[in-house]
């Protein structure tokens, strides 16, 4: 955090105040990042590191020996010659006896640290006791600690001289009051006294000349910055070398006394020394060999001491240089001076992090950088797409570079390290298999940034999983989002490629996908070790992958394929849920099942464009794609039984069912309509053959001893079965209406035309229906008596269009409705035809004791006396009339005495 800090310091303070602020603010950035860096646990009693870790050992043990002499004193009072033997074993071996111990010690400068380090009471052990841990406490900002640990009134003072020796230069500056070489002088003197101090108390006051020393380099930096920049005194070249030889010099130190501060002050002056000297003449060939060599130090340090802070320092520095100059000064012509230094760099800090690895306390904590190790293929192939941007086979080839490299580099330390280097192998393998994949694109099409990012983010998960670190994995995603973002930036541009799968947007697309779905199983298998805002992000980072699958995959479809894309989506979307659901199965991935709960509304959205398009279904191989996508939607439903809501599986399987008779349905109207016979009756009796059908399958004994209607029958019998029975209901009043059951080249014949044809199906599979609830006990959908009075209103309204197509056809009387309102013939035949239908209700309903049945006889033999008097009076004339008034009438005598009302049963309304 502190060197995010200081860098974002640097770069604003250098926006608003040139060189002075960029200091100033460089310097207020650190102390801003030193204040929010997150507060580490501390680190518990049992985990020593280092030298000081290998001295508290040594302060326990000999702790321990005193407690063990006292312990023997108080057990062994009289044993005089035991405790001399005991006193000068004690001595023998470096520990005072007992009776000294017992004795005020007298207090020594390291007396603090061995309180401090010394357990606490409650934490000893008495006898039959368990041990009992101490709680451990939470260490203290980083800031906070660096001022209240050691010699505190030290180090607020080596701040506040720093500011006041740079006040003080600036007062004199401004009032002239001594020459500025001798002022300058006077402070470089100052600088040389802390530093001699400081190295004097190195062994008696280690702290308190540490501090000292760091405001010694800080002010000889601050010294060389005023002669050169502030004041002009010295010349480039000079100012150079002395803050060159100050960084030097602040290394030596800090490696000399195992001070980290130290040799970061020193290697950020190192970093900033050409820039402080800048004056925009320099060649980049003198600024990257110097650069080389500072780094070449870190690399050196990093042989001997496990400083991340330094690695870190030196490698955003590096990067944040290079950055600036590629971005003002590179031009093609300097390709070969600045390869070499790029390869220089990357292959350095590579090894920079294996060196960190393989340091003991990475080792037994199984412990990798995971910014060096992904941070550096990231900045280093960024900067070398820069350089190749017009280059992409170049670039490609520089892709397969990198995965050898790595991968090499794997197998090297596999073989040498196999369990104490396992993570940083892993992390290397991945690197190198990632850095392959990226090489197909790269050849093919220049979408790199994106598909780097996206498996860069993907590596970085899959490091902050291994490692634990939230933060880590993040940052990962968030990498991924943004690759989406930027790839879509692309897409816009028209960047699309013109060969199948083989392209850049499909294969960067799948890319991103990859990444997605593989985070979230990854991020899925840490259980309760992830966070409870990774926990909720979870189902949205499988979504996006998925999205981008799908993406992927119809922009394909879309492009390639014209005429068959709709069977190639259908074929697609299969495939998927087909893939993901044996990945759920066999690696126990919950959200790997989703695919497979939406295959079904998919297919039907699907299927819905295709009509909206007015298109065959089985048409360019959609006969061999449609049945293989209903074969994935069933098999997976039955293997995914047990993890899918009850509710939800039973309208999955319904809308199965529902769309199986819908493209039926549209399938032979399409047929039809492409035969010519799009206005007769063969096509609007195609339209409900195979929900008829289909209904009759499910309803029949043999379906329902079988899976899935066995396992089902709500889905089926209720859910999927009553929408097609409520559609055939509706289809009967459009058909009536709408055709007059023309069926040619066949001549019409009632019942035996495709109309008529049609209802006879329609009944009959709505009947086995009914036979199919009672044997299965399923209770009738929407009442049995609502049920009854919408088929009864249904049949009467095709008995009555099968008497008007009749005269239709045989009389010659148009099948519109003004031209048969008017028709006389029309008129006397419902007449007549009515009282017989209701002639047949009431005597069917008096044999069976239909009181209903009769009463709805009753009141179609009513509705035909009022049709007598107020229409057919008015409009029927001469023999037409008397036909009508003679036959009703001996029709209801008739219906008197073959049809009396049937007595009210018991309980009956």
């Amino acid at each position: 955090m502190w060197f995010i800090g200081l860098l974002v310091g640097f770069v604003v303070g250098a926006f608003l105040g040139q060189w002075p602020g960029a200091l100033v603010g460089a310097f207020l950035g650190w102390l801003a990042g030193l204040a929010l860096a997150p507060r580490k646990r501390a680190q518990p009693v049992g985990e020593p590191s280092g030298a000081a870790g290998e001295e508290r050992i040594a302060l326990l043990e000999k702790r321990l020996a005193r407690a063990e002499q006292r312990l023997n004193r108080l057990e062994h009072p009289g044993a005089t010659g035991e405790r001399v033997e005991g006193r000068d074993e004690a001595a023998a071996a470096g520990v005072p006896d007992a009776g000294v111990v017992a004795q005020a010690p007298v207090p020594s400068p390291r007396e603090p640290e061995a309180a401090a380090l010394s357990p606490a009471p409650e934490a000893i052990p008495t006898d039959g006791e368990p041990p009992r841990a101490a709680p451990e406490p939470a260490a203290p900002n980083v800031l906070v600690a660096w001022l209240t640990g050691g010699n505190t009134i030290a180090r607020v003072g080596a701040i506040i001289l720093f500011f006041g020796v740079a006040f003080l230069v600036k007062y004199a500056a401004d009032h002239r009051l001594l020459p500025i070489e001798l002022r300058l002088s006077a402070v470089a003197g100052g600088a040389l006294a802390l530093l001699a101090a400081g190295w004097r108390l190195r062994e008696k006051r280690r702290g308190y000349a540490l501090t000292l020393q760091g405001a010694g380099v800080g002010l000889f930096y601050l010294t060389m910055f005023g002669a050169f920049r502030l004041y002009e005194l010295l010349p480039a070249g000079t100012a150079f070398g002395l803050l060159v030889a100050t960084a030097g010099l602040s290394a030596m130190l800090a490696v000399r006394q195992d001070a980290m501060a130290l040799a970061m002050i020193g290697t950020a002056g190192g970093f900033l020394a050409p820039v402080l000297t800048s004056t925009g003449g320099g060649n980049h060939v003198a600024l990257f060999g110097y650069y080389a060599v500072l780094n070449a130090g870190i690399l050196a340090i990093a042989w001997r001491k496990s400083w991340r802070p330094l690695n870190l320092l030196g490698f955003f520095f590096t990067a944040a240089i290079g950055f600036l100059w590629g971005w003002r000064n590179y031009r093609d012509g300097l390709f070969a001076s600045t390869e070499a230094f790029l390869v220089f760099f990357f292959v350095l800090y590579v090894a920079i992090a294996v060196l960190h690895a393989s340091r003991p306390a990475s080792r037994a904590a199984r412990y990798a950088d995971g910014t060096l190790i992904f941070g550096t293929p990231l900045v280093a192939f960024g900067f070398q797409a820069a350089m190749l941007q017009d280059e992409r086979f170049a670039l490609a080839g520089s892709a397969v570079a990198v995965s050898a490299f790595y991968l090499v580099l794997a197998r090297v330390l596999h073989a040498r390290h196999r369990d104490e280097l396992r993570l940083l192998v892993e992390s290397f393998l991945a690197l190198g298999v990632v850095f392959a994949t990226l090489a197909i694109p790269f050849a093919l099409d220049a979408r790199w940034t994106s598909a780097a990012w996206a498996l860069e983010g993907l590596g970085i998960v899959w490091a902050g999983a291994r490692q634990g670190r939230w933060l880590a994995r993040a940052f990962g995603i968030a990498l991924q989002v943004l690759a989406g973002f930027v790839f879509l930036d692309v897409l816009n541009g028209g960047m699309l490629g013109d060969f199948p799968v083989l392209n850049g947007a499909f294969i960067g697309a799948f890319l991103i996908a990859l990444a997605g779905v593989a985070s979230n199983r990854l991020l899925s298998g840490l259980g309760e070790n992830t966070t409870v805002v990774e926990r909720a992000a979870l189902p949205l980072l499988f979504a996006w992958g998925l999205g981008w699958w799908l993406f992927a995959g119809a922009n394909e479809i879309d492009r390639f394929l014209t005429d068959g894309r709709f069977s190639a989506g259908a074929a697609f979307l299969a495939g998927t849920a087909l893939a993901f659901s044996a990945l759920s199965t066999r690696l126990a991935w919950p959200h790997a099942s989703w695919p497979t709960w939406g295959l079904a509304p998919a297919l039907a959205g699907l299927a819905a464009v295709t009509v909206a398009h007015d298109a065959s279904l089985l048409a360019n191989l959609g006969w061999l794609a449609w049945p293989f996508a209903f074969h994935v939607h069933l098999k997976v439903l039955r293997g995914h039984e047990e993890g899918i809501a009850a509710d939800w599986l039973q309208w999955l399987h319904a809308i199965g069912f529902l769309l199986a008779a819908a493209m039926g349905s549209w399938e032979l109207h399409w047929f039809a309509r492409s035969q010519g016979l799009g206005h007769s009756a063969w096509s609007v009796a195609a339209a409900m053959l195979v929900p008829a059908l289909a209904l009759v399958g499910i309803a029949t004994e043999r379906a329902g001893a079988r899976w899935p209607v066995q396992r089902f029958p709500d889905a089926y019998l209720v859910r999927g079965a009553l929408p097609v029975v409520v559609a055939l209901w509706l289809w009967t009043f459009y058909a009536n209406a709408t055709h007059d059951g023309r069926s040619e080249p066949l001549p019409y014949l009632p019942l035996l035309n495709a109309i008529d044809l049609g209802h006879v199906l329609g009944l009959f599979a709505v009947f086995a229906w009914v036979l199919a609830l009672r044997r299965t006990a399923i209770a009738m959908p929407a009442g049995r008596y609502l049920m009854r009075t919408a088929a009864a209103g249904a049949v009467f309204v095709w008995l009555n269009a099968i008497l008007l197509r009749t005269i239709h056809h045989w009389a010659g009387v148009a099948y519109e409705l003004d031209t048969m309102l008017r028709s006389v013939l029309v008129q006397s035949a419902l007449s007549l035809f009515w009282t017989l239908l209701a002639l047949v209700l009431m005597f069917a309903a008096t044999r069976k004791g239909w009181r209903v049945v009769w009463i709805a006889g009753a009141a179609l033999m009513a509705v035909v006396v009022g049709k007598l008097f107020f229409v057919d009076l008015s409009h029927i004339a001469g023999l037409e009339r008397i036909v009508s008034f003679i036959g009703v009438g001996l029709l209801m005598l008739l219906v008197g005495y073959l049809a009396p009302v049937p007595p009210r049963k018991e309980g009956e309304a």
